[in-house]
């Protein structure tokens, strides 16, 4: 049995839907036009026409629309273009390289206010910038208010008959905040290696130490990758303590002993959870079966946090297009997933996926 196969028996990867099971299969991402996202900063003006520099500061923000290229890697581009720093560019979120994506980033640009022009000119020969604005501040993660999506749906299996009823479930009530697969690596390989991570490396202070040079950078990518591990650890541990509320159709209100007036589930860190009584007691148990992850918890200093257990697409609205194309839009707050909401009803193939392994297979 290949690493792999092992992960994929060993990690759960679909938890339970909250209609018991999904109502139809639908095509993702069939082309990038298909999934469309745009970032929503309060901050900021929304664009309009040919942007011109508005506002002040030491901060040149740009609304820059990309397909075909991931949040990291135009971080990167931009910074080599403006000249600064990649630690000068801030973002408020990762978004999809698969799709057509408009987001904010921040150029740390002190003085240089005469020759905002003509970087914003340098940088639409890549990409389109729909707006440009001065800031005090460098954007961070999670300075957004959230994210508008408008996603469509292919060779959708059922009728509008069936569907319907399952989207005015899901505008009214929600989906299970799940956090999705992607999270976990291919067949839950960053689980694998969080069972691997010495817990007290992530307690290290960063800029620390007498690692020089080239084994500085290796241990700063070592850092992150630990990080994200970690992270992929407390996720799936969160995931499952959802999945046992949605099995028993609890997850829409809170637990005698939750902290918070809302049903939320625990983001696990040094003392497990901050939840009390029942609400705990039935965290603990579960964690508990999976005592490898559990361990990661006993030497960090993450603080215990909580999460809503209910995701709420704002303002969904839906229209059939063809036979079989359902077109669907709505707005998420930070740390909601599209395709997790989206796959409460529906079983979705993500052509995106396919079309990469093609390309790289």
């Amino acid at each position: 049995m290949s690493e792999a196969e092992a992960g994929a028996k060993r990690w759960r990867l679909d938890w339970p839907v909250s209609g018991g099971e999904r109502l139809a299969r639908a095509r993702l991402k069939t082309t990038p036009e298909d999934f469309r996202v745009s970032e929503v900063l309060e901050d900021f003006p929304e664009p309009s026409g040919t942007p011109g520099v508005t506002g002040e500061g030491e901060h040149l923000c740009l609304f820059i629309e990309k397909t075909g290229d991931n949040t990291e890697f135009l971080a990167g581009e931009l910074a080599a273009l403006a000249g600064c720093r990649p630690f000068d560019v801030g973002f408020c979120g990762l978004k999809d390289r698969h799709a057509v994506t408009s987001q904010w980033f921040s150029l740390y640009r002190p003085g240089m206010m005469d020759d905002d022009r003509a970087l914003i000119g340098l940088i639409s020969q890549r990409w389109r910038v729909k707006s440009a604005h001065r800031s005090v501040r460098k954007l961070r993660r999670g300075d957004h208010q959230g994210n508008r999506f408008v996603i469509r749906l292919r060779q959708v299996s059922a009728d509008r008959q069936s569907v319907e009823p399952a989207l005015e479930r899901l505008k009214d009530q929600g989906a299970p905040n799940y956090f999705g697969p992607q999270r976990f690596g291919f067949a839950g390989g960053n689980l694998d290696r969080a069972v691997h991570i010495d817990p007290s490396m992530l307690n290290r202070r960063r800029g620390h130490g007498r690692h020089r040079g080239r084994g500085k950078l290796r241990s700063g990518r070592d850092d992150r990758k630990n990080v994200l591990y970690f992270s992929a650890a407390r996720s799936w541990l969160f995931n499952e303590v959802l999945a046992s509320r949605v099995a028993e159709g609890s997850w829409r209100l809170p637990l005698p002993g939750e902290p918070e007036d809302n049903a939320t589930g625990p983001l696990w860190g040094d003392g497990g959870t901050c939840a009390r009584g029942e609400a705990e007691q039935r965290e603990r148990d579960i964690v508990a079966k999976t005592p490898e992850l559990a361990s990661l918890f006993l030497a960090t200093r993450m603080k215990p946090e909580r999460r809503p257990l209910v995701a709420r697409p704002v303002g969904l609205e839906w229209q059939w297009l063809g036979a079989g194309v359902l077109e669907l839009s709505f707005f998420l707050e930070p740390g909601q997933y599209a395709t997790t909401i989206l796959s409460d009803i529906f079983e979705l193939e993500d052509m995106s996926l396919s079309q990469y392994e093609k390309q790289h297979g």
